[in-house]
């Protein structure tokens, strides 16, 4: 389990094909401590698996799975990653609870920055309306936030500037997919009630 903070801004070193994988090599080192190959990370919002941990970052595997419903496909060589190790169990929660499952992809309508702070716009699928809430949280990209207004299928988050400075919003455009999760406890809810309403 994750809570959105991010804590290190990493760059995709390299990526490459190879049998029914894309393997990712990220540059990172805060993250680094206390990860062993095989621990979760959260990149982009995404849970992997580091399969290599190496001084300057580590490797993780993308499955054809993950490629298909993640805005990972484009990544690149340079490209900017949000990354978190999994939340301790004494650890403070911060944030929210992010599972690392992406829930869809949506698309940055506009960015616009309104004095000090931003105001990022995010167009997602119809699927999702039921779960996106004013003052609800959302993660976008991995990171925590909350919804300051919804529109027909547009979302408006506040970015203050600690947020864009250590994330990979410092890079984002208008068009960029983003990866997003719903709440989980609105999913569990909603599925408790449709089973009430069943039996």
């Amino acid at each position: 389990m994750f809570t959105g903070i991010i804590e290190e801004v990493g760059e995709i070193a390299e990526i490459a094909d190879s049998g029914g994988f894309r393997t990712v090599r990220v540059r990172a080192r805060r993250i680094l401590e206390g990860i062993p190959p095989g621990a979760s990370v959260s990149v982009n919002g995404v849970c992997l698996t580091a399969r290599t941990i190496h001084n300057d970052g580590f490797t993780a595997d993308l499955s054809h799975e993950t490629l298909e419903r993640t805005s990972l496909t484009v990544l690149a060589a340079g490209s900017l990653a949000n990354l978190e190790r999994p939340m301790r169990a004494d650890g403070r929660f911060d944030g929210h609870i992010v599972q690392g499952h992406v829930d869809g992809v949506g698309r940055i309508r506009a960015f616009t920055r309104i004095g000090d702070d931003y105001r990022l716009e995010v167009e997602f699928p119809e699927s999702a309306l039921r779960y996106i809430v004013e003052k609800g949280s959302i993660s976008v990209d991995g990171i925590s936030l909350t919804i300051a207004r919804v529109k027909p299928y547009v979302f408006e988050v506040a970015i203050i500037p600690h947020t864009f400075d250590n994330t990979n919003l410092q890079r984002a455009q208008a068009g960029d997919p983003v990866n997003l999760e719903f709440d989980v406890i609105a999913k569990y809810v909603e599925r408790m009630l449709a089973n009430r309403t069943l039996n």
